[in-house]
Formats: C-alpha cells, structure tokens, sequence
C-alpha cells in the first residue's frame, strides 16, 4: 500500500471489467493498465513501485507508459494536504479510471473532487490548521531549511560525545536530496561542490512545501538518454520547474477557500489548476523546446 501518497483511487461510473479493457493500447501500455487496473484501493502505483512488481519493465518505461496512460485518459495525479495530529503535509495520489476519459471530464471530476475534499477537511481535526504546507518546513529564508542543531553549536565537550557533534554537522535536506540523485539515477550524479552550489535553489524548494521524494522525482522524470552536464540540468531544473509559493491562509479573507488539491503534470511533476493541463501534462511537457 501506498506511504504516504501516490495510493490509486478508483473514480467512480466505470464500466464492469472485460477482455477488451486497454485492447486498444500498445502492448507495454495494456499490460500495465491491466496490473494497475486489478489493484486494490490505496495501492502504490508510482513508478519505484510499479517498476519493482513488474519485472518486464524498468523505471523508465514505467515512467513512459504512464505518461500514455494519462494521454489516453485512464489517470490523472493530483497533490492534496492530508492532515493527522495537527500536521499537514503534501501527499501525491493517483485517480484511476478503466474506461477512458476525455479532458473535459477531467476537469469536472477534479473541480468536483476538490470541493468535495476541502469540504471534508473542514469538517476534520485538520482544519484548524491553516498553513497548506508541511509542518516541518519553516516558512522563512532556503537557509532555515538546516537543522536546527546547526544553530547552537554546544561548547568543546569530551571525546564520549563526539557522537552528538556528528550529529550537528549532518547535511542540510536540499543537500542530502541533491547527493541522493546520483543513485536514483547515475545520469545525475552530483559532486559535493556540486551539491554545495545548488543547495541554495534546491533549498527554496523545501521551502515551498515540498519533501525530497517530490523533488527527486520532478529532478529524475523524464531524463534523455544521456546528460552531459549533470551540474547544469539539475541547475536548469531546478530554476524552470520551481514549484509556486503558497502563502498562508491566515491573512486571507473569511470566505476565501484553501487551495487543497492541485493536479500534477504526469511527467514532471509540476502541480497547477486541472484546466492548464491537457492529457495531464503541462505545456511545457506537451510542447517540449516551446517556450
């Protein structure tokens, strides 16, 4: 089962299941529908996960078949703040439909979906909380995104807690993030000063609301068969697909509503309102080289 996001949910009206599902889908495409089709709800169906379970087929052709899965309409990814114990946090789900939809349906279900979410939210221990985005990131300066051991440094103390100090000079989570692309994928293996000049840009993501694993997988998705300079496509990534800043909702007007749910492109990753998207990809996955 899915922990925490990417967890399938079955959108409802679909036809009963028969042989002719997918039959119209190329033979990599059909299969993986077929396995995502019999899934239970809540199962993880992200690429990591899919591709361990599917022994024919790697990352990166999981990658791509869900890509065609979304252009022939059978899903759409969505980003929503589920919340528990005060906290709330950004989880990425899966909606999964075995009969094909057009965009217009999409967009229906999903406006529907979000006012049905933000709806039950309200109505949970989660609304009291009003700041869309995880707890655990400050919501200052990238630079507030270094544990905050770093900031009181404890005197010179004997060798027995030379342990404790280790721990103060852990790396940052952008940095720890940047250093881990190299074996999620070795096209993007980074050097430490690498990692120590992207830091900064990598930080503002966390910033924005967003976890490692968003950020690996924006970074990874989509790779061409080689990367000259792993330094500068992270660093381009970086600049052109930075999320947008969600502000507070506290200083909002009374009535104003929270945004809870954002569709994400099925490529890369970017999160927007259902009607930007087309096949459920943004324009620039749609329109690669177009700017």
């Amino acid at each position: 089962m899915a922990n925490p996001g990417y967890g399938k949910r079955a959108v409802p009206d679909q036809h009963p299941p028969s042989q002719a599902d997918f039959a119209m889908l190329p033979e990599r495409e059909r299969h993986i529908a077929g396995y995502i089709d019999v899934l239970s709800e809540g199962a993880a169906v992200d690429i990591k996960s899919l591709a361990g379970s599917l022994p024919l087929y790697g990352q990166m052709a999981v990658g791509s078949a869900l890509r065609a899965l979304g252009v022939a309409g059978h899903l759409r990814r969505v980003r929503c703040l589920s919340g528990e114990d005060g906290q709330v946090r950004w989880v990425t789900r899966t909606f999964w439909s075995r009969t094909a939809r057009d965009n217009e349906w999409w967009n229906t279900f999903l406006a529907a979906e979000e006012r049905r979410f933000g709806t039950q939210e309200a109505a949970g221990p989660a609304a009291s909380v009003s700041v869309p985005a995880p707890v655990h990131v400050p919501a200052q300066s990238p630079a507030a995104t270094v544990p905050q051991q770093r900031t009181a440094e404890p005197q010179p103390q004997p060798q027995s807690q030379q342990g404790t100090n280790a721990a103060v000079d852990r790396p940052s989570p952008a940095f720890l993030a940047l250093a881990r692309l190299g074996r999620t994928d070795a096209r993007l293996a980074l050097s430490a000063a690498d990692c120590a000049a992207l830091e900064q840009a990598a930080a503002e993501w966390f910033a924005r609301g967003v976890d490692a694993d968003y950020l690996t997988r924006v970074l990874t998705a989509g790779l061409p068969a080689s990367v000259d300079s792993p330094f500068g496509f992270v660093r381009r990534r970086l600049r052109d697909k930075l999320p947008p800043l969600l502000p507070a909702a506290a200083p909002a007007v009374p009535g104003t509503p929270v945004r809870r749910l954002m569709v994400e492109c099925t490529e890369c990753g970017v999160p927007g309102r259902p009607e930007v998207f087309r096949d459920g990809l943004c324009r620039p996955c749609r329109e690669p080289g177009q700017d």
